[in-house]
């Protein structure tokens, strides 16, 4: 986690919704549509040449490159490539291009382009070019950044840091990190970071010849969105934030605040259990559950199981259930193995399922570092993170050192920060909010924080509801909110329930499905 959003390791940096990868090979140029408005306030950038891309899940899915400068106060200098998909709009009335964005920071959205064009009604995706997009640095768009992925090779030291080796050993790991980043990509690192892709979003705008465009951000992504609009409210016709970030805390308080909300969230998790005995056998009152949790992280202090999960795993592989609840009956199955039955064997499964580090990953934390640690400043007194993290333990020790030590490469990042920009706006139209109260990776009162800076904003509740990235993800409340104002461009303060809690799996050793299975959720990205 972090100030900034973390996603599960495995899916930290992952889209929102884990969907079809978009085909690599690009086939003959289609003919964009007609600009049906002036490009831009001075001149215009080569309009771009859309490629079939299509899969067959995404039919009509259309693909094209975009050059951008890598320092935008140099418009002539190094230029840099951005990828990007499109579904084209398919009514006679069209209203612009619809930008979407996963999160992350290192988030890919290629493939978010044809899931959000498929999942919204017919009748408002066929109004909008739906484009999706890797981010500077991301995927496969330039430059590309990797900073070297054993950094999360296990068993990594315990991430609470119980003595003075261990704590080093943490110390040494995130140095090393930074140093490997500064070693190998020097010259971009200062181009790194939410002002220059909101800059980018600019030029792609200008390059689509539209007079305005729509933005649709989840996690990490509401951030970027409020970004480009402070940058360019006039610019904006429709601006949907789902999971949103408290732009005021960016980004190493946010952190600290979402310690706190996934270690509620991981106890609500540990309640379901207990509600469930019968078929789990953990204990029916909660904190019997969690002092069996915490039996469980001290055994693998010791004996890690298969040589691939100590302490540190162990949160990577839960930590996903607090972005979505979908993941709970697998995760209870595999703690109930190894702490009633003694079988390491579903512990291992459900970590190389949601904790283990796919190769990517390398791409999308080095993104997510050089993002998070280029936004805003950090502090570089170590021994101000140790009493934090101390202090922030003490009530909620879940995930705070874990999430610290993924952030902690900022302590000694080679760049200098910048300072956060100050999102708010009286001059856009109105945008639309959504927010889970319960939501761990993105505390609510980020939300309550961004509608305040966004006048005229409207905040739509999943009350009592604890998955993050929450439209299109099957609330008939939220997603009628989210078409009507799409097509409108006018939404209420609203509050939707949530959807139930799952049940348990008919066995209690099922094994955990890929990411893919669960709708939209292939873990947004805030850990960060």
């Amino acid at each position: 986690m972090s100030a900034t959003i973390r996603p599960p390791l495995k899916k930290r940096a992952a889209v929102l919704l884990a969907v079809t990868t978009v085909a690599a090979a690009l086939a003959s140029p289609v003919t964009a549509a007609a600009p049906s408005a002036p490009a831009s306030r001075g001149a215009a950038p080569a309009p771009l040449q859309w490629s079939n891309c299509a899969t067959s899940r995404y039919p009509t899915l259309q693909c094209a490159s975009l050059k951008v400068p890598l320092d935008h106060d140099r418009p002539d200098g190094r230029q840099i490539s951005l990828a990007l998909t499109r579904v084209p709009h398919t009514a006679a009335r069209s209203q612009g291009p619809l930008l979407v964005n996963p999160g992350g920071p290192g988030g890919s959205g290629r493939a978010l382009a044809g899931h959000i064009a498929s999942a919204l009604p017919k009748d408002v995706a066929g109004q909008y070019d739906v484009i999706g997009f890797d981010p500077r640095g991301v995927g496969k768009s330039e430059p590309v950044l990797d900073c070297g992925a054993g950094h999360f090779t296990p068993v990594r030291p315990d991430s609470v840091p119980l003595d003075e080796e261990t704590e080093r050993a943490n110390l040494e790991r995130v140095k090393s990190f930074a140093e490997s980043c500064q070693t190998r990509h020097a010259d971009v690192l200062p181009y790194i970071g939410t002002v220059s892709a909101a800059r980018d979003l600019e030029v792609l705008r200008a390059s689509l010849r539209a007079e305005k465009l729509s933005y649709f951000g989840y996690s990490y992504g509401t951030y970027l969105g409020a970004v480009y609009a402070k940058l360019h409210p006039d610019r904006i016709h429709r601006l949907v934030l789902d999971s949103v970030v408290d732009p005021a805390g960016v980004w190493y308080e946010d952190n600290l605040a979402q310690d706190q909300a996934f270690d509620a969230r991981h106890k609500s998790f540990l309640a379901w259990v207990a509600r469930y005995d019968a078929t789990y056998h953990l204990g029916a009152n909660p904190s019997e559950v969690e002092a069996r949790w915490y039996a469980m992280r001290s055994a693998l202090r010791t004996t890690p199981a298969g040589a691939k999960v100590g302490p540190a795993e162990l949160e990577d592989t839960f930590m996903p259930g607090g972005y979505f609840n979908g993941y709970w009956p697998h995760l209870a199955a595999a703690f109930s193995a190894y702490a009633v039955e003694g079988d390491q064997k579903p512990l291992i499964a459900a970590y190389e399922k949601f904790g283990a580090v796919e190769p990517s990953a390398g791409n999308s934390y080095s993104v997510y570092t050089a993002v998070q640690c280029r936004d805003s400043a950090w502090p570089r007194d170590w021994n101000q993170w140790r009493a934090d993290m101390w202090r922030t333990h003490a009530k909620a020790p879940f995930m705070t050192w874990n999430n610290a030590w993924y952030n902690a490469p900022c302590a000694f990042w080679p760049t200098q920060p910048l300072e956060a920009p100050d999102v708010t706006n009286t001059a856009l139209p109105q945008a639309l909010l959504f927010q889970a109260t319960e939501d761990a990776a993105t505390p609510y009162e980020g939300a309550l924080s961004m509608r305040r800076k966004l006048a005229g904003s409207a905040l739509v509740v999943e009350e009592g509801g604890g998955n993050h990235g929450i439209s299109l993800s099957g609330n008939k409340c939220l997603d009628e909110k989210l078409g009507s104002y799409l097509l409108t461009g006018k939404a209420a303060d609203a509050v939707c329930p949530a959807q139930p809690a799952p049940k348990p799996l008919p066995a209690t050793r099922a094994v955990p499905p890929s990411a893919g299975g669960a709708a939209l959720h292939g873990l947004l990205g805030f850990r960060g």
